[in-house]
């Protein structure tokens, strides 16, 4: 059968029109002319007859294979504007317009935190990620995805996965680049007994690791996980949550600070460990506030830790089910960085408490329409929209957006 591409879904499959509905077909892009034979409502190995002129040769090796990169077939032209155009769909979707000013792209090779999967083999281990719609794990040597410093502990996480996987199971092991070395966190794993405990032991000391939690039991330090925010040196909790790259951190942070203006009381809210609270701090007061309280206690001590910061208050709370208070958002600007399913109750309660300017980071277009049309509601006007693609050839899309009491 041969069909025409008319769009990509949010998973980065074409999407084209078949005889019975909608055919999925991956590797694609829109304009193309593809051929293939169609099962159900998928073409899984598509022929490319008219190429669109988007498309370019994938930098890495591993690209039609591995399932970390949806996107490696398009240029950054193609990627940036489909990204856009994702987020500006879902505010028309709400009724809604925004300037946008120009993506921001992170660069290859410098991902600093990603979860690999590690499997024992007949042959020994396998490291990498999984293949494209599989649960079977391909190696990736020469990833152009990863920091360098995260490609440099792959012998240590191969032996990790030699000694402590199962020969059926499999490991998952989020790995994050931070200023003291890797800090390792490593589930499905054997159970965790005293020979084990030896093994894991002597690994992370040979291979310099910072940190090994295995199963959320620290069975190894070598130094405390310290990454930077701002001026700030914060203690990474074990599998923290951290923004994937150096200079897409830094984007968000220059848009978020950009947005808040001269702000002097700012809330952080969904703060984590301070990712924004630390550096607004050293000019602004900031009340830093989160759910989490092991990411509040890494905050708190980063803040102590730091001369010359502006007063910061740190609260540990449940903002999806106690957000602040009109009371309590006696503010200059409000900063929201919630996870995916957004911030609707205090959305709600700053609109409520009419803040003058909040800054609003998103990881997803759709819950940050549907948030950004109650503020626009209650008489807040979207100033402007800065996408940020720190997940360089994924479909994934993060954002910060300003809106002004009109």
């Amino acid at each position: 059968m041969k069909l025409t591409i008319e769009r990509l879904g949010h998973h980065g499959d074409g999407i084209a029109r078949g005889a019975e509905g909608p055919v999925f077909v991956p590797g694609v892009l829109p304009g193309e002319e593809v051929e293939g034979e169609v099962l159900g409502d998928r073409m899984a190995a598509p022929r490319i007859v008219t190429p669109s002129p988007h498309r370019r040769k994938p930098p890495c090796a591993h690209a039609r294979a591995c399932g970390g990169c949806a996107l490696q077939h398009a240029d950054d032209a193609f990627v940036a504007g489909w990204k856009q155009g994702v987020v500006q769909h879902a505010l028309e979707a709400q009724g809604l317009a925004a300037p946008f000013r120009p993506v921001l792209t992170s660069p290859p090779q410098s991902r600093r935190r990603a979860t690999l999967s590690g499997r024992r083999t007949k042959a020994g281990v396998t490291l990498g990620f999984h293949m494209r719609g599989s649960d079977q794990v391909i190696a990736v040597p020469g990833c152009q995805l990863l920091h360098p410093d995260l490609m440099a502990a792959f012998p240590g996480l191969e032996a990790i996965t030699r000694a402590g996987a199962s020969r059926k199971g499999e490991l998952s092991l989020t790995v994050t680049a931070t200023l003291s070395g890797p800090d390792v966190t490593v589930t499905g794993g054997k159970p965790l007994d005293a020979p084990l405990l030896q093994d894991l032991a002597a690994l992370a000391e040979a291979h310099r690791i910072a940190r090994l939690t295995w199963e959320g039991e620290t069975v190894a330090l070598r130094g405390q996980p310290m990454v930077a925010m701002g001026r700030a040196r914060v203690p990474l909790p074990p599998g923290a949550f951290l923004q994937a790259t150096a200079p897409g951190e830094a984007a968000l942070l220059a848009a978020v600070r950009e947005a808040v203006g001269p702000a002097r009381r700012v809330a952080d809210l969904f703060a984590g460990c301070g990712t924004f609270a630390l550096p607004l701090a050293e000019e602004a007061e900031v009340h830093a506030v989160e759910g989490d309280a092991t990411l509040t206690a890494a905050l708190s001590a980063g803040a102590r830790a730091t001369p010359g910061l502006k007063a910061i208050t740190v609260e540990t709370r449940d903002l999806f089910r106690r957000p602040l208070l009109p009371d309590e958002l006696r503010l200059d600007a409000a900063v929201l960085d919630p996870p995916r399913a957004g911030a609707e109750a205090q959305v709600a309660e700053i609109a409520g408490a009419r803040v003058p300017v909040v800054a609003m980071v998103s990881c997803n277009p759709v819950t940050f329409a549907r948030d950004a049309r109650a503020l626009v509601g209650a008489g807040y006007r979207l100033d402007w929209v800065q996408v940020v693609d720190q997940f360089r050839w994924s479909t994934h899309v993060e954002l910060v957006a300003r809106f002004v009491l009109a």
